[in-house]
């Protein structure tokens, strides 16, 4: 059986092993895969693995081969799901691996808008606090996390445990799940246009479709709170960026914290990546060593079910 990994560079750039995925056959590993170089690399395979190259259906119609497409992700946009349907390949993504990271990384955001660590840290390198008449300076104003309101926009796995740490942080906690308004013991759910004006921090935690695409838009913004803090850890289209580029220079949104973008990696001179009230990562939330160890795992247990009959993480 003939294994291919089309972008295997970002989940392993040399630091782990690809052995639960050798033990399955003739292993393939391209650091990264351009569009037109898809159908040559795979024509031979069995079993493809994509983290973000695209799968587009005319790819799949040229590759007779193909039983089964591992996606290196939770979410799955980058599969044509239909075509594959269609072809009988199936296609599995990898879900739950990053929920404690994810979750970690919105508070590396909001902590770094909040308390400015790491630009205070700067400040004292470059020689500030030695030139300090006082015993400390405050390079911005810092505010608390607690008795905020804390939005969650998606409440699947890690937007509850983005909720779990809120909490603990001594915020009041609501959430949007589409539209459903069950309360557990974290949070109360409320509808999208309640979590808007309610919230002064708002996460989004929801897979990019059709029906969330840019569903942070100008309208979206106009509703919630003036000086709302925004986070974005799931997917840059999401968000309106010209909207949000409009709303953090008027000061109706204070900060945003941002580990995606529309277009990774963004083109250049993209405009938000030089406001000094939003903070942008390089889509790394997903990226601790523990969770790319579990993406393996979970990776090769989806195809050790797949070549035992079994359905396990399908999304087809």
């Amino acid at each position: 059986m003939n294994l291919v990994i089309l972008d295997g560079y970002t989940l392993n750039p040399g630091n782990l092993s690809w052995e639960k995925l050798e033990t399955f056959g003739n292993l393939t590993v391209y650091p990264r895969t351009k569009k037109d170089e898809v159908i040559e690399r795979a024509k031979e395979a069995d079993i493809i693995f994509t983290n973000k190259t695209v799968i587009e259906g005319w790819m799949l119609e040229q590759l007779p081969k193909l039983k089964y497409i591992g996606v290196f992700a939770t979410g799955y946009n980058v599969v044509d799901i239909e075509a594959a349907r269609k072809h009988g390949i199936a296609v599995s993504n990898v879900p739950g691996y990053s929920t404690a990271s994810v979750a970690q990384h919105v508070f590396a955001l909001l902590l770094e808008i909040s308390s400015s660590v790491g630009l205070h840290h700067q400040r004292v390198q470059e020689g500030k606090w030695e030139e300090s008449t006082d015993f400390c300076f405050f390079e911005k104003p810092l505010f608390e996390l607690a008795n905020k309101t804390f939005g969650i926009v998606g409440y699947g796995q890690i937007g509850r445990q983005t909720a779990k740490i809120a909490k603990a942080f001594g915020c009041t906690v609501i959430a949007y799940d589409r539209g459903r308004k069950s309360h557990d013991e974290i949070v109360t759910k409320v509808d999208l246009d309640e979590l808007f004006a309610q919230s002064d921090i708002i996460s989004l935690h929801v897979p990019l479709f059709e029906d969330t695409s840019k569903m942070i838009d100008a309208t979206a913004i106009s509703k919630m709170k003036d000086n709302v803090i925004l986070i974005n850890t799931s997917r840059g289209g999401l968000i309106d960026e010209p909207a949000l580029e409009e709303a953090l220079l008027n000061g109706k949104v204070a900060a945003a914290g941002l580990d995606v973008l529309t277009v990774e990696p963004p083109k250049p001179h993209h405009p938000l990546l030089h406001l000094d009230n939003c903070i942008v990562t390089p889509h790394i939330a997903w990226g601790p060593l523990e969770a790319k160890l579990r993406l393996l795992d979970i990776a090769a247990e989806n195809v050790q079910a797949f070549l035992h009959g079994k359905s396990l993480h399908r999304v087809d």
